[in-house]
């Protein structure tokens, strides 16, 4: 496998054009195996657009074409009364921590290397705004993701293993974990 060139890997603020493609990967088999209902998803993802919520969506574009979606949440934001009776650990992280979800739109272009690549440089986008704790929450079933992740210098966070619920793992990025793993 060729490694995927970071420099080719952007990321596009979600607009209104890119709705079709979004209802097209959230009913795409292998989306539907880890997200939600694709219409409840797609509204979730429209109110982040409308600015309902703070979510900040994107479109990962590799050479300008588009290949999957990222986004990251303000777990601050989540450190709430209804958040926190069915997510405790939230309060366990820094408020001015930040969540990251992703997934590659197309199947094609998955088991390449191109979410870890995408997620580096997502982070490096993170980073130079300023977030320190970075957080990822993939269902520890979805195995290719955690891989990723852990190519990306994601790793569990210890003492929120096993406290999450049985489908989610906390995964925290660690600047100097090596991202060749």
């Amino acid at each position: 496998m060729t490694p995927i060139d970071p420099a080719r890997i952007g990321f596009v603020p979600v607009e209104q054009a890119h709705y079709p493609l979004l209802r097209a990967w959230l009913n795409a088999p292998h989306l539907l195996e880890w997200w939600g209902d694709p219409d409840e998803e797609f509204g979730f993802i429209r109110d982040m657009v409308e600015g309902k919520d703070t979510t900040r969506p994107f479109i990962i574009v590799y050479d300008a074409e588009p290949v999957g979606y990222i986004q990251y949440w303000f777990l601050g934001h989540h450190q709430n009364e209804a958040w926190i009776k069915d997510h405790p650990w939230l309060l366990e992280l820094p408020s001015e921590a930040v969540g990251v979800d992703l997934s590659i739109g197309e199947a094609d272009k998955l088991g390449v290397g191109l979410g870890s690549a995408a997620l580096r440089n997502f982070v490096a986008m993170l980073r130079g705004l300023g977030y320190e704790t970075i957080i990822i929450d993939p269902d520890p079933a979805n195995v290719r993701a955690v891989r990723a992740y852990f190519r990306a210098g994601f790793r569990p966070v210890p003492e929120l293993e096993g406290r999450a619920g049985n489908d989610v793992l906390i995964m925290q990025h660690d600047p100097k974990a090596n991202e060749a793993s």
